[in-house]
């Protein structure tokens, strides 16, 4: 019993489970800006238990490719994977699982969900590999992270359009510019290895402007599909906030201080998506009411 949930929790910290919150609300933004309502609980079930899936099945697909270079970073050295609290065999049967479960949810769905649910795992899978040869890896996980609001849209409505899309790109962006600020932290480690990133390409201080720039873009994006939707004074007054607490978030880190790296990456953003998901559905809601 005791090694059983010892190993349950190297899982749920090897998938870190703690951060769903950046991806699961903008997935519910997204099924809410699809169906322009609450969706039934069947459909939001399906969508949750997608969520879990994809994200599980990706999360341990990275930490079997990055094993080789996690067990030699002194930050990572501490990993399920590193320190052989699981094993790559149970994390192996672990993704198939996952991968399982989130094509199963997708079929329950509708049929393009269903047809759309290999390229999904196909993008988050192929983020793992990227970091290997080129800088653009953080854009890579923005595209996976954009994957949730596209595919919970695609959940509700069977189609895609350029709203989803639009949504999609404005968390491609926003993942992409916390990444970067994340991957500050390896910019030693990355210098000696084969491994690319724009801190590495571009040296911490561009780096940590090229964030800016992303987040920048992110915030006048929602502000843009915001105002095409038709969206009120609550949506942009959540985007108001969101725009203050990324300026905090960049205010935190200077190219002379990374320490608190973590407070600007989990912290900060994990209030973000929050804030927009509540903000923006509250307006959705109340306009439909």
């Amino acid at each position: 019993m005791v090694r059983g949930l010892e190993k349950l929790k190297a899982t749920l910290g090897m998938i870190k489970i703690e951060h769903t919150i950046f991806a699961l609300p903008f997935a519910f933004l997204g099924a809410l800006m699809a169906a322009r309502r609450l969706p039934n609980a069947q459909q939001a079930g399906w969508i949750l238990l997608a969520m879990a899936g994809a994200r599980s099945a990706a999360m341990a697909f990275n930490r079997l490719v990055d094993l080789p270079y996690d067990a030699i970073n002194p930050r990572t050295a501490a990993r399920a994977l590193p320190r052989n609290l699981l094993s790559k065999a149970f994390v192996v049967g672990f993704v198939a699982a996952s991968s399982g479960v989130f094509v199963l949810a997708a079929y329950m769905l509708n049929t393009l969900a269903f047809l759309l649910s290999p390229v999904a795992l196909a993008i988050v899978f192929f983020y793992s590999f990227t970091k290997r040869f080129t800088w653009w890896t953080h854009l890579f996980l923005g595209i996976s992270l954009a994957c949730a609001p596209v595919g919970a849209w695609v959940a509700i409505r069977g189609d895609i359009t350029s709203t989803p899309l639009l949504l999609g790109l404005a968390v491609a962006l926003w993942v992409a510019g916390l990444d970067i600020i994340y991957a500050c932290q390896d910019y030693d480690f990355d210098v000696r290895q084969p491994l690319h990133s724009i801190p590495k390409r571009f040296g911490i201080a561009r780096a940590l402007w090229t964030s800016a720039l992303l987040h920048l873009g992110m915030v006048v994006l929602l502000g843009c599909l915001f105002w095409r939707e038709g969206l009120g004074v609550i949506s942009l007054a959540g985007l108001g906030v969101t725009a203050g607490l990324l300026a905090y978030e960049h205010a935190l880190v200077r190219p002379s201080d990374l320490s608190r790296v973590n407070t600007a990456f989990f912290t900060v953003n994990g209030w973000i998506s929050i804030l927009l998901f509540v903000t923006t559905g509250i307006d959705i809601l109340l306009g439909h009411v």
